[in-house]
């Protein structure tokens, strides 16, 4: 199970919108995805049951999503997932990483703390008048990371 760097020209981006319509209730169309990479610094990394959309501009890089099907949940893809873009951002010179995430997410929250992101601030009302919190963590990715 190796996460791969997504080819807008030969991967299959409607499988993309599929993942994202199986983990969220508010999924993202597979022209919404479009619209996002076609967007500078904008990647996403795949694997079969799940993909991750991030960016970067400057030293900074974004997770704008990440979705794992139900079913392969609680085995390593998430993590996986945010590692290789962690590092693909980093290959593109990013020195952090942030994301959203909804205060009442605790699986997501879990994942995010132990691949070290703190806590950097919150937005009120951001997912349909939930809040959710921001995350940041520092690039480069340590030896211990990369396991």
């Amino acid at each position: 199970m190796t996460p791969k760097l997504f080819d807008s020209a030969a991967d299959d981006l409607q499988a993309l919108a599929t993942l994202h319509r199986s983990a969220f209730a508010d999924p993202w169309s597979a022209p919404a995805l479009a619209d996002l990479l076609a967007g500078p610094g904008t990647f996403a990394i795949h694997l079969q049951d799940g993909f991750i959309l991030a960016r970067v501009a400057g030293d900074e890089a974004e997770v704008l999503t990440l979705a794992v099907s139900p079913a392969a949940r609680g085995q390593g893809r998430g993590r996986l997932l945010l590692r290789a873009a962690a590092r693909h951002a980093q290959s593109l010179g990013a020195l952090h990483m942030f994301l959203e995430v909804g205060i009442d997410n605790p699986s997501a929250l879990a994942l995010y703390s132990g691949q070290g992101f703190v806590r950097a601030g919150q937005r009120k009302g951001y997912y349909n008048g939930r809040d959710a919190l921001i995350l940041k963590r520092q690039l480069p990715l340590e030896h211990r990371d990369l396991a």
